[in-house]
């Protein structure tokens, strides 16, 4: 009588029923779950789109070419009324990004410098650190807004009244007037031999890093990678006549002041609102990642003779960062994000811009549609540029 054969390929062993299979089950289920997804989209599109056409709307964009017709107060590049929606719009981009980034830079090191405070043995530094926390992460941004621009600089003094600080800077109810660069003929030549600077200092810095790092001899590279940065702008500035760039201080001239640079009382609060606010949160992070790291790497620091400033740069911070860069992300993605309150007092960005523009074509969807992509792209690009960062500093398990 003969044997029934196996049904599996392996002798003594049944085959797993096709239902029950797990890759088999998890395939089905990933498939299904984007089908579903997809025709809840496409559903929800075409009611979208259905409706729109019965109330005879369209989904054009072509009415960003019309004339905007209303004028924006603070642009960094010229603009009028008779400047179409689409340039309008570009403005407004400009102004987010401009207090954005700004926002980012001194949030940076403001936050640093509270977090670090925040650490110190000092009691009056501490408390003075704690107290800056938690009034900053307990009042609503908005309400800090508000108090920056209508408590503080609209009750500045007037311009002939202005107050000064030092280095040529003057605040009033106007704002804030600071000196800025003025380029003269010859700042080309200057300016190129800048750039070639910093290439080349950079470009040691990687290299003369890299040896020190492959051979452990001492490589200098940074007095090395200075020493470029310094020497090459300074030629550049005996080629171009010794004179390329100019300090051109504000002077009053009358009923306001002329020369320098300008910070109108909207954008001036709308930015110190913005970096204290975030600032607070940044602080939080900084101590956390501080205290991150291993009590044993800053005593094994002070067993070698390095002084607190030596372990806080060499030994901490570079294994804080570590902790530190992701949820950093997050709070400049927030201060970006953010700035759309700038519409509460009078700061025309992006988000003042779209509504405006809403409200003088009639095209609410496409607005938003294009305020929702804009501040997409900037996160993503934000995000994009400190996640490479934190690829690059975290350690490399084998």
């Amino acid at each position: 009588m003969e044997s029934e054969k196996p049904t599996s390929k392996h002798p003594g062993k049944s085959a797993i029923p096709i239902w029950r299979d797990e890759r088999v089950l998890r395939i089905a289920t990933q498939v299904i779950s984007a089908v579903l997804v997809i025709a809840f989209l496409w559903w929800s599109i075409d009611n979208f789109l259905l409706a729109m056409q019965q109330r005879g709307m369209s989904m054009s964009f072509r009415f960003m070419q019309d004339s905007a017709g209303f004028p924006i107060s603070e642009s960094p590049i010229p603009y009028d009324p008779s400047r179409s929606f689409s340039y309008a719009f570009y403005v407004g981009i400009l102004n987010t990004v401009r207090v954005a980034s700004i926002g980012i830079v001194l949030t940076t090191i403001l936050g640093v410098i509270v977090g670090i405070a925040r650490l110190s043995t000092n009691w009056l530094v501490n408390r003075i650190a704690l107290a800056f926390i938690e009034f900053h992460r307990n009042i609503p941004l908005l309400v800090l807004l508000f108090i920056w621009y209508f408590a503080v600089f609209l009750k500045l003094p007037r311009v002939e009244d202005s107050i000064q600080w030092p280095g040529s800077i003057y605040i009033n109810q106007r704002g804030l007037y600071i000196p800025w660069l003025r380029f003269t003929e010859g700042s080309s030549i200057f300016l190129i031999s800048l750039g070639i600077g910093i290439v080349l200092a950079t470009i040691a810095w990687i290299w003369l890093s890299r040896i020190r790092v492959a051979t452990g001899k001492p490589t200098y590279y940074g007095a090395v990678s200075m020493a470029i940065l310094v020497i090459i702008p300074i030629i550049g500035w005996f080629l171009a006549g010794g004179n390329p760039v100019e300090i051109d201080p504000p002077i009053l001239v009358g009923f306001n002041y002329r020369g320098g640079t300008h910070l109108t009382p909207e954008f001036t609060a709308l930015l110190v609102g913005l970096f204290t606010y975030t600032a607070a949160f940044v602080a939080e992070v900084v101590r956390a990642g501080i205290l991150a790291v291993s009590r044993g790497q800053i005593e094994a620091a002070r067993a070698v003779g390095l002084n607190y400033i030596q372990i806080l740069s060499l030994v901490i911070m570079p294994q804080a960062m570590r902790v530190i860069v992701p949820p950093l992300i997050s709070q400049y993605l927030n201060l970006t994000k953010n700035s759309s309150l700038a519409f509460f007092i009078g700061y025309i960005d992006l988000f003042y811009v779209g509504r405006t523009t809403m409200n003088q074509a009639g095209r609410a969807v496409q607005v938003f549609l294009l305020v929702m992509a804009a501040y997409l792209l900037m996160s993503l690009l934000t995000s994009l540029v400190l996640n490479l960062y934190n690829r690059r500093i975290q350690f490399v398990e084998r």
